[in-house]
């Protein structure tokens, strides 16, 4: 029993470690780094896994399909027969894709004004300025963020951090995660985020009620743990990703009530991981 404790408390310590959105919060004032450094981390990521046995990782190009990763494991059930354990988001889709394909920028190479951004057009009312404070710059009208609706097959229940994914009785819970990117809007008449978030019992298993079912048909494929902790050295979990391609739209006002009172004290956007690009790193998506 006491060896199984520790594995628990080791794989609740690197999921952590890497935090709600599996990364280091850090922040550079002195603006974007170069394309030299990002492709500095790239080559690192590749070096510390080579040879390693790790599987493939997140996030992705979800628009290709190319991957060369040989590590094969199961495929998770669908998110209802899950349990949803926790719901965070990202500061800009870390998925690039579908409708989601503008380039931020580099960032502070910490996860930062970095990732994907919405590419259709807003209209001047929908980009009527309404501000959320918080760290790293908060959030305004017309950002992109990328929700994580994360599911376990332990018998768990929605809390803070992914560490709310693992549980004593079970050391190697299957993982995954239902992504939807949306884009803040200032309009009432856009989703309730407060509603596309809510969660409740359903057959005996907490779900999330609400997550959109009108925004394409969700890519699947083997994944990771995401987070701009993970942008030099490969994550150990394996995920099973479903990523749907269409943004959705959302009141930015009802963003920022939900950041004030959630389940998994979530008051923030995080960062996001490098794409990860390399045919070695990826599982070939099969559509």
């Amino acid at each position: 029993m006491m060896k199984k404790n520790v594995l628990i408390l080791l794989a609740t310590l690197m999921l952590l470690q890497a935090g709600v959105s599996l990364g280091s919060e850090g922040h550079d004032a002195h603006g974007p780094v170069s394309d030299q450094e990002v492709a500095k981390q790239r080559e690192s990521l590749l070096s510390n896994t080579k040879g390693k046995g790790f599987g493939p990782q997140s996030p992705r190009d979800i628009d290709s399909n190319v991957g060369s990763n040989p590590r094969e494991f199961g495929e998770a059930p669908p998110y209802t027969e899950m349990n949803l354990c926790n719901i965070h988001f990202h500061k800009n889709a870390e998925h690039k894709g579908g409708e989601f394909t503008q380039y931020a920028g580099n960032g502070d190479g910490k996860g930062y004004q970095s990732g994907y951004k919405y590419s259709g057009k807003l209209s001047e009312a929908e980009l009527k300025p309404f501000k959320v404070p918080g760290k790293h710059g908060g959030l305004s009208s017309g950002d992109t963020i990328e929700v994580h609706y994360v599911h376990s097959t332990a018998q768990v229940k929605p809390g803070e951090t992914l560490g709310a994914c693992l549980h004593e009785s079970i050391g190697n819970p299957q993982l995954r995660v239902e992504t939807q990117v949306y884009v803040l809007v200032n309009d009432k008449n856009a989703l309730d985020f407060r509603e596309v978030a809510k969660h409740d019992m359903k057959n005996g298993l907490h779900q999330a009620l609400n997550i959109p079912n009108n925004t394409g048909k969700p890519v699947q494929y083997d994944g990771s743990t995401t987070g701009p902790s993970y942008n030099e050295k490969g994550s150990p979990f394996h995920v099973t990703w479903s990523v749907r391609p269409k943004v959705a739209k959302v009141h930015i006002e009802t963003v920022a009530e939900w950041l004030k009172n959630n389940t998994f004290n979530e008051d923030h956007g995080h960062g996001v991981r490098n794409l990860v690009t390399h045919p070695d790193l990826l599982s070939e998506i099969d559509r």
